[in-house]
C-alpha cells in the first residue's frame, strides 16, 4: 500500500513537472533586459518613437519585457551604418532603424532614397501602409531580422551656408554633408555638388568649421540642433525623398518570446509608430507649415520650389534614377510608381 502511494506521488509529481518545467523554462529565456538601438535621442521624433514603444511593451507585459534606449548608436561606437549587421550578429535586440543607414545591407530599401518617387506623405504611406510595404518587410524577414512596424524621419530637406538655391546650378561646386549610401553620392553629384561622406557626429563640427557648406536632414533637426548657429542660413524645401523608420528585432530574441507577448511587442511597435509618424510631421502638415515660419523666424531664408522649380531637380537627377531601378528591384520601383500614382491627392 505504501508503494502504490509512493508511486502515484511520484507519478503526480512528475505530470506537475511536466506542466510547469516549459512555462519555468520560457521565462528563464527572457532577458533581464532588451537593448534597443537608435540614431537619434528622445528630443527628436525618431527617439521619442523607441521611447513610446518601450513603455508601451513594459506596460503591456507587467515588466515581463524591459528595454533599454541606447540612442546615438552607442552599442555600435556610433557608426550607423554597421547597425543592421549589428542586428543580425545580436549585438542589438531591436531597433528603430533608418531605410538609409540599413539599404547598404538591404538593397530594395533604397527605393525610399530614389529621388523624387514620393512627392508628399500621401505618397509615403501609400508605399510604407500598403503592398510595398509589405514586400520590404518580407524581404527584412529574409535578411535574418523581424519587422513590426514603420514609422518616420521624414523629408530630408536641404540646407547650406552660402546662398538660396532653387535651381540645379546653385548646388554647382557646394560640399554637401552626405549619409553613408552610394545612392547620395550619385544624386549630389548629378547636380553638380561635391557630395562628402560623413557621419553626423562629424557633420556638425565641419558645418562650423566651414569644412563643408551644406547638408540635407529632416526640418526638426535644423530647429532642435539650431543648425542656424552652424552657419546654415538657407534652406530649401524640395522633398527629394523621404526616410522611414522600421520597428525590428532580433530573430533569435523574437523566438524566445511567447506567441502572446510576440503579439504585444508588434502592437505597441504599430501603435507607437504611428504616434511617431504624428510627431515627426509637426508644423508640416498643418495649414500655413509653422514649421518653416518658425525657421524664417531665427534669420534664415526658406526657399520652397514651385512645381516648375522641381521639375529641373527631377529631370537632373532622372538618370540617377534609372541607374538604381535594377539594384532596387525594378519590379518593386514599378510597384511603387503605381502605389504613387493612385495615391490620395492633398
Amino acid at each position: 500500500m505504501k508503494l502504490r502511494t509512493f508511486l502515484t506521488s511520484a507519478v503526480a509529481a512528475a505530470a506537475a513537472l511536466a506542466f510547469t518545467a516549459p512555462a519555468a523554462l520560457a521565462q528563464t529565456a527572457y532577458k533581464s533586459e532588451y537593448r534597443m538601438s537608435l540614431v537619434l535621442g528622445t528630443a527628436f521624433p525618431w527617439g521619442k518613437g523607441g521611447e513610446l514603444w518601450a513603455n508601451k511593451v513594459r506596460e503591456r507585459t507587467n515588466g515581463r519585457i524591459n528595454i533599454k534606449l541606447y540612442p546615438g548608436v552607442s552599442l555600435i561606437q556610433g557608426d550607423q551604418t554597421r547597425e543592421f549587421s549589428a542586428l543580425r550578429q545580436g549585438v542589438i535586440d531591436m531597433a528603430v532603424g533608418s531605410t538609409i543607414n540599413w539599404s547598404p545591407q538591404v538593397k530594395s530599401l533604397n527605393l525610399f532614397s530614389m529621388p523624387f518617387l514620393m512627392p508628399d506623405y500621401a505618397a509615403v504611406d501609400a508605399l510604407t501602409q500598403g503592398e510595398v510595404g509589405k514586400e520590404v518587410f518580407k524581404t527584412l524577414e529574409k535578411s535574418g531580422v523581424m519587422p513590426l512596424a514603420w514609422g518616420e524621419n521624414g523629408y530630408r530637406e536641404l540646407t547650406n551656408s552660402k546662398h538660396a538655391i532653387s535651381k540645379p546650378e546653385d548646388l554647382k561646386g557646394m560640399k554637401i554633408r552626405v549619409v553613408g549610401s552610394p545612392i547620395f553620392t550619385d544624386m549630389f553629384s548629378a547636380m553638380g555638388a561635391n557630395p562628402t561622406q560623413m557621419s553626423w557626429a562629424d557633420a556638425q563640427p565641419a558645418l562650423s568649421s566651414g569644412a563643408v557648406d551644406g547638408q540635407e536632414n529632416p526640418l526638426f533637426m535644423f530647429t532642435i540642433l539650431k543648425l542656424q548657429t552652424v552657419g546654415q542660413k538657407f534652406v530649401t524645401t524640395w522633398g527629394y525623398m523621404a526616410d522611414p523608420l522600421v520597428f525590428v528585432v532580433n530573430k533569435d530574441i523574437w523566438a524566445t518570446w511567447s506567441k502572446a507577448d510576440q503579439d504585444i511587442v508588434r502592437q505597441a511597435a504599430v501603435d507607437a509608430g504611428k504616434q511617431e509618424i504624428v510627431i515627426a510631421r509637426k508644423g508640416l502638415v498643418e495649414p500655413g507649415k509653422p514649421l518653416l515660419k518658425d525657421i524664417a523666424g531665427m534669420g534664415v531664408t526658406v526657399t520652397q520650389l514651385t512645381p516648375e522649380q522641381r521639375e529641373a531637380f527631377v529631370k537632373v537627377t532622372r538618370p540617377v534614377y534609372e541607374k538604381w531601378k535594377p539594384t532596387v528591384g525594378v519590379n518593386l520601383v514599378e510597384m511603387a510608381e503605381k502605389a504613387v500614382a493612385a495615391r490620395p491627392k492633398q
